[in-house]
């Protein structure tokens, strides 16, 4: 914990940065932001009030100008990234679990890194799309029984969390979670992934509380080994594939050597300096990035078709223009995704509306300091970005930032489309980006317009408008709708 001195110092040293008082002199006003659920509303209007620059901390200070992203986060690797990181990797025993995503060290992050990457290029990503076709016969096949034949609403903002837990699920294990199959939150992995939330986010806006706590070794060593459901069900198959890989009696010619896992399992074989604990932090890292951002970014596009049905009908023709011209098949494959322009659009604007992370993407000034919308930040000033604040920058996106309209994206001279484009942040940006967005946008061009041609949707209360809580880490909601088939569908 910061003495007095260090705290008087910091707050000189930024003192030119408007922002509100109580914030200058502690973090716990944004501790209350993230407690109270509303801190993605509250960073807006912050910025609002006081412009391209806040002071949220007596040491941070948030960024709202889409053209300092290639500043904060290009490929450059000067700004490291902040203690909150350090918040959300797990400990058990004593030890500090890295992972991709969280780890502060540029050469951890560079040594996971580096043997996979190619792996998650969208070139190769798509020999994986019969893992998605699988899981998407799935789905269906439990909205026809449960819902559509019946009648019944469901909530679509669950099942499509569920869908996809399972796609990343099948591409990394060449196994489901199980999540659709029993319509349930198996072994409450995604009950286990929120509550972590509801400490990392707050936590992490004053950091050293982690330290005392979670982090702290002796008290580590007193908890049980595992720390979450979803780790526990990472290392299980791990384990199970590697029995089988090991077994004499020639199981192992009946395993799926495609999969993530035994690509990881490849990758490690070929680089001998690679730690044996990668391989959960690579398995849990596409889980994660696969799953949560997911079904976010489903979420907000079919919320949105449903709430403003003039979108949802130019969508609509888009796709039935194509099937009829034999465009694309009744499950979409990627490639055919990229002829759907509008389809494209409804994507970016979904990213731009509603991005996954709702806090900050915090980064440390290097040395030497930096200036940054014309004013001079010294070296170790945390800096970040809110991309909610971020894609509702007017000069950039128009002055309708808070609407709906994926028209935007469309009949623009190339150079306006390519500078909204380099200001989003919904993955992030630069060489620390989410390695696993291909993933996402797999599942997300294929699933929207192949549902989209199975099903007719409304939503059960159209009258009533969402309530999006920050829950601790990423804005999210649920909604009710009702679904029937359209006709047969293979």
């Amino acid at each position: 914990m910061p003495d007095s001195a260090s705290l008087i110092s910091t707050y000189a040293r930024l003192r030119r940065i408007p922002g509100p008082f109580l914030a200058s002199i502690s973090n716990i006003p944004r501790l209350s932001w993230v407690w109270g659920r509303r801190a993605h509303e509250i960073h807006i209007d912050l910025h609002r009030r006081y412009g391209k620059l806040v002071r949220f901390g007596p040491n941070m200070v948030s960024v709202g100008d889409p053209k300092e992203v290639p500043v904060i986060y290009g490929f450059s690797g000067k700004y490291k990234k902040s203690k909150f990181y350090q918040v959300i990797l797990p400990m058990s025993k004593g030890k500090i679990l890295p992972g991709l995503f969280a780890t502060q060290d540029e050469d951890i992050h560079r040594m996971l890194k580096k043997p996979i990457a190619s792996i998650y290029s969208m070139s190769n990503l798509v020999s994986f799309e019969p893992f998605v076709d699988e899981t998407i016969r799935c789905f269906f096949g439990q909205l026809d029984t449960r819902f559509a034949n019946e009648g019944r609403p469901l909530d679509f903002g669950v099942w499509l969390q569920m869908f996809a837990f399972d796609v990343v699920g099948e591409i990394t294990f060449s196994q489901r979670l199980g999540f659709l199959e029993k319509g349930e939150d198996i072994d409450n992995i995604m009950g286990d992934i929120w509550k972590y939330f509801q400490y990392v986010a707050p936590v992490g806006q004053m950091p050293w509380i982690d330290e005392l706590w979670v982090k702290n070794p002796w008290i580590s060593r007193l908890r049980k080994a595992s720390w979450s459901a979803m780790g526990d069900f990472a290392t299980r198959r791990q384990n199970e594939r590697m029995k089988l890989m090991n077994s004499p009696s020639g199981e192992a010619k009946n395993l799926n050597d495609r999969d993530f896992l035994s690509r990881f399992i490849e990758a490690m074989a070929k680089d001998k300096s690679v730690p044996q604990w990668a391989l959960l932090a690579w398995t849990q890292s596409n889980i994660t990035a696969g799953s949560d951002t997911t079904a976010i970014m489903l979420r907000t596009i079919f919320y949105n078709l449903l709430k403003h049905p003039a979108t949802m009908t130019r969508l609509m023709d888009e796709i039935r223009t194509a099937a009829k011209a034999d465009l694309i098949s009744p499950i979409v494959t990627w490639k055919q995704s990229r002829q759907l322009p509008y389809l494209d659009a409804c994507i970016k604007e979904a990213g731009r509306i509603h991005p996954p992370f709702g806090l900050p993407l915090e980064r440390i000034v290097p040395e030497g300091g930096v200036e940054i919308c014309g004013e001079y930040l010294p070296e170790g000033t945390i800096v970040g970005m809110s991309a909610w604040v971020v894609h509702r920058d007017e000069e950039t996106f128009g002055a309708d930032t808070e609407s709906w309209r994926p028209d935007r994206w469309l009949g623009k001279d190339e150079a306006a489309v390519k500078k909204m484009e380099n200001s989003l942040l919904t993955f992030g940006h630069g060489h620390r980006s989410c390695i696993g967005k291909n993933i996402s946008h797999l599942e997300i061009y294929k699933l929207v317009p192949t549902l989209l041609q199975a099903y007719e949707i409304e939503l059960q209360h159209p009258g009533r408008e969402w309530r999006v809580e920050n829950r601790w880490f990423v804005p999210q909601f649920d909604f009710n709708v009702v679904m029937r088939r359209r006709g047969e569908w293979p």
